[in-house]
Formats: structure tokens, C-alpha cells, sequence
């Protein structure tokens, strides 16, 4: 006796590029203004003075390769 067993069918779920872009939008001007502070090492382009934003990411410099000293 042979019974046919029924496999339920799985749906791929798609993704709209449309509700994508604006997510992926934030998510790179975010990680940009992070890349910034971590790089900027109170240069000429540095919005606070003295040395508190290096000391804060002095670490993530040396992980990213950042030379700092």
C-alpha cells in the first residue's frame, strides 16, 4: 500500500527595491557619520575641539587600521 505524502508548497518571499532604498539610505549615511569620528582625529574638519572624540574611538582607529600615534 502506497500513500502519497503532500509537501506543502514554500514561497520565496521578494523584497521591493521601493521599501528597500530608503532603509538602506539611513543605514549608509549612518554608518558615514560614524566612519567620520572614527577617522577624523581632530583634523581640520573636526567639529569638537581638543582630543575627547579620539580618546572615545581610539580603539575601533587601530581595529579599522587608522594610524593614530
Amino acid at each position: 500500500m502506497s500513500q502519497a505524502i503532500a509537501t506543502p508548497e514554500v514561497e520565496i518571499p521578494t523584497i521591493p527595491v521601493a521599501q528597500l532604498a530608503p532603509w538602506a539610505a539611513f543605514v549608509f549615511l549612518i554608518a558615514a557619520i560614524v566612519l567620520f569620528f572614527i577617522s577624523a582625529d581632530q583634523g581640520i574638519v573636526s567639529i569638537p575641539s581638543g582630543n575627547a572624540v579620539h580618546e572615545w574611538v581610539h580603539d575601533g582607529r587601530h581595529l579599522l587600521g587608522f594610524p593614530c600615534h
